[in-house]
């Protein structure tokens, strides 16, 4: 039954898709995330979806070439920077064909990000990805989290069957990216409901069924006996309510919240979270240190790193303070320096810093009228799912995982939406009553907020 649920919505949203490429970039992105075809056992668990989808966008963007708009901010050009560098480092690389077959994976990913980016342009649009991304996630957290209820946080909660986020402590950091733009979309109900999928359900209860799978997401997250989650947790937390208007009120939830969370949890979470403070006896972090001084050592031999296989017995032998211990780096900075070099971890960091800033330029939005106040907020809870990605990804290899890059065409895509609207209808972006007491016109300070 499954099988035939997936694969008929499948094959609807290909059709929608030939006529409107931005529904066959959804497809990619709901495939790519969720990997719904693995959740049965069936004739569609092998099928090529993921290739479908490509084959699919291909032909739409054909027959409608003018919904096809490259987006040109900063990290998209630091992207594009990114992807020819580790082409050369792939073709530089300690072990040349195990890095380059790698290199085709990344290739698909990050390629396929800027696809799907030149296909939102509308706020409707835009909308409809968040609701896509984070659904994707947010399916295995309501799931997961009504199983960590029911068993006692007992067993560990995991992700989508053979996707990078399968691992416990992926799916965690995966549920905490989710969470803020889940909180996005209960707080902008309204909005949310331009997405067709959900444009049938009551504001009320669509408010409601987003914040009890918030909390649901929560409980999944730190039912997964992930470490780094919970380090990310905090900060995303810490974040959440500094960004928040209602920080009194948030406050006292996540006071309320958390230790009604943790008495369910049972003792061996609370052993294994102990561990984060004598990590010197945890021979799996010992071994990611191990990891990481080697990716400093590679970086220090070869200006282009060791190339995508660095987790090899070759590599190890040659740079790790212990060889016997060959393990993936489990961080993104340290997966990118070993792989790519001081040069590529310089062209990451850019790419996030300047994705946190257009983030932070949506964000400056607020208070300029009431048709930009989802944009501010959008902007606020998108700096806090990126700044839970920076904390938890410290500790796991998910340097070259899609769901982060969707952040930055979603912020990319709302920037160059406003850009639009201001240059269409500028007026009323502020009470006029601000204007004349000395202040520059409203249009005027909106559009340099967005330009940066």
């Amino acid at each position: 039954m499954r099988d035939l649920i997936v694969t008929a919505l499948f094959v609807f949203g290909a059709l929608v898709a030939l006529k409107r490429p931005y529904y066959g970039a959804l497809l990619w992105v709901w495939i790519g995330l969720m990997n719904p075809h693995r959740l049965g056992w069936g004739f569609a668990y092998d099928l090529p979806f993921a290739m479908a989808s490509v084959v699919i966008i291909a032909l739409g963007m054909l027959f409608s070439m003018r919904a096809i708009r490259w987006q040109t901010g900063g990290p998209a050009v630091v992207l594009i920077l990114m992807i020819l560098w580790m082409t050369l480092t792939s073709f530089t690389a300690i072990l040349p064909e195990p890095s380059q077959t790698k290199l085709i994976d990344v290739l698909k990913v990050l390629g396929m990000t800027l696809v799907v980016g030149a296909l939102v342009a509308s706020r409707e649009q835009i909308v409809g990805l968040i609701w896509v991304v984070v659904g994707s996630i947010a399916f295995f957290g309501v799931k997961g989290g009504i199983f960590t209820l029911t068993t006692g946080g007992e067993f560990r909660v995991w992700g989508p069957p053979s996707s990078l986020v399968q691992g416990n402590n992926e799916l965690a950091l995966a549920l905490i990216i989710s969470i803020p733009l889940l909180y996005f979309l209960a707080k902008q109900a309204t909005l949310a409901r331009e997405f067709v999928l959900v444009s049938r359900i009551p504001e009320k209860w669509l408010t409601r069924g987003l914040m009890v799978s918030i909390l649901l997401c929560a409980v999944a997250a730190i039912g997964s006996h992930s470490r780094g989650a919970l380090l990310a947790i905090i900060a995303m937390a810490s974040m959440m309510w500094w960004r928040s208007r209602s920080k009194v009120a948030m406050g006292f939830l996540f006071l309320a919240l958390t230790p009604a969370i943790l008495m369910l949890m049972p003792e061996e979470w609370f052993s294994r979270m102990e561990t984060i403070e004598t990590y010197e006896e945890d021979l799996s972090a010992l071994g990611r240190i191990n990891a990481w001084h080697m990716a400093i050592n590679i970086a220090n031999d070869r200006i282009f790193g060791a190339g995508f296989a660095t987790a090899s017995p070759v590599v190890f032998n040659a740079y790790a303070p212990n060889p016997d211990w060959v393990l993936v780096a489990h961080s993104i900075y340290f997966q990118i320096l070993g792989d790519h070099g001081y040069i590529g971890l310089g062209l990451y960091l850019l790419f996030w810093i300047l994705t946190y800033r257009v983030a932070g330029r949506l964000a400056a939005m607020e208070g300029r009228g009431a048709r930009f106040e989802w944009v501010a907020m959008l902007g606020n809870m998108t700096k806090v799912s990126l700044v839970g990605f920076a904390v938890g990804g410290a500790f796991l290899s998910l340097a070259y995982w899609d769901m982060p890059f969707y952040l930055m065409i979603i912020l990319l895509a709302t920037e160059r939406y406003v850009k639009e609207v201001l240059v269409k209808a500028p007026e009323d972006v502020v009470p006029s009553a601000e204007v004349g007491n000395g202040e520059t016109p409203s249009h005027q300070r909106a559009s340099s907020v967005v330009s940066g």
